[in-house]
């Protein structure tokens, strides 16, 4: 597999992928600041149309995906309001591999893990 960096969100309250998500890709230096890389919103199977980094992109560094599920939520049968921004900062030590940062979002809380 390429050395790329994708995500996916699944709403488990429903069973499925989060269509409409909002990600944005930050970079963050070492004070802390950060540079948006990349963004894009999820389809109707929860994931990005284009990695969010390609293999030419890679490089070692600390990231913050950030997914704005507040509309997503509005939009939604529960209409939930507790979260609106999730962020999810990780580190990349091998640019040559591969990077999958799923989402698994409910009304209440979420959870995130390195996927393959």
């Amino acid at each position: 597999m390429a050395a790329e960096l994708t995500t996916h969100v699944l709403d488990t309250s429903r069973e499925g992928p989060a269509e409409g998500v909002t990600v944005t890709l930050q970079r963050l230096d070492s004070d802390g600041d950060a540079e948006t890389l990349a963004d894009g919103t999820t389809n109707d199977d929860g994931r990005l149309d284009e990695p969010l980094l390609t293999p030419d992109e890679m490089e070692a560094g600390t990231y913050q995906l950030q997914f704005d599920v507040g509309d997503y939520y509005r939009r939604s049968e529960t209409g939930s309001t507790f979260l609106e921004t999730v962020p999810v900062r990780f580190v990349i030590e091998e640019p040559d591999e591969h990077y999958h940062v799923p989402l698994l979002l409910s009304p209440g809380g979420y959870t995130t893990y390195r996927g393959s």
